[in-house]
């Protein structure tokens, strides 16, 4: 990659390959789901720095609504009545860490607790030693029973108190919340723009391979 200079004498922009080149490794690296291991290694590492095991025993669940762009077909896309956002909905896991364990993304109307129990069932078998999982008032009802049952994980959920006036920080919510406001702050994830659900998973890794490689860096600056 190289930079052109603009008549002042100035940097410009950065001279990129032709789009189709750098879109044909992107999508070689997702199809053969190198970017997630790619992620998933940094995320061990990242958590060992930490003082933690690489693997997790506790997480939190939650789900973000954003609109799509005009080149998200009908197929993949919908209407969330109580964010009122017509696009997709990312489903996440995170440890305690904040640090992504597994994501899905669907059609905005699609339900917490439906797409809770499939992306569950994902991050159990890539994580054996999850043990305990915080959610919010949507993933109540026969989700919690399931997961003991079925998956021999612990859904807690973490509800709002009804005398409770105004914003306050619940505990462990928090913690995706964080996530999802480092994912609003790379421009390509503001809103999604991806033709398919599995590239617009894909690019949720990217920015967060990006914060856990400056945090092993400044780690090792600092030690240094």
């Amino acid at each position: 990659m190289s930079w052109t200079t603009g008549s002042s004498g100035g940097r410009c922009r950065p001279d990129f390959p032709p789009w189709d080149r750098v879109y044909a490794f992107f999508r070689r690296w997702r199809d053969h789901v190198l970017v997630r291991e790619f992620h998933d290694r940094l995320r061990g590492r990242v958590r060992e720095e930490a003082g933690r095991d690489a693997e997790p025993t506790a997480g939190v669940i939650d789900s973000q609504s954003v609109k799509a762009d005009a080149v998200v077909g009908a197929d993949s896309r919908g209407f969330d009545g109580g964010k009122l956002v017509n696009g997709r909905k990312r489903h996440v896991v995170v440890d305690t860490l904040g640090l992504l364990l597994g994501v899905m993304v669907t059609a905005a109307d699609i339900g917490d607790r439906a797409a809770a129990k499939v992306l569950l069932e994902r991050v159990i078998d890539a994580h054996h030693r999850l043990e305990l999982v915080w959610a919010d008032g949507c993933y109540t009802g026969s989700l919690v029973e399931y997961c003991l049952a079925a998956l021999a994980l612990v859904l807690a959920v973490v509800k709002r108190s009804d005398d409770t006036r105004g914003f306050v920080v619940l505990p462990k919510r928090w913690i995706v919340e964080r996530l999802f406001a480092h994912l609003m702050r790379s421009r390509r994830l503001v809103r999604d723009f991806e033709r398919s659900t599995s590239s617009a998973e894909a690019m949720i890794y990217w920015p967060m391979t990006m914060i856990m490689t400056r945090r092993l860096a400044r780690s090792r600056s600092a030690r240094g």
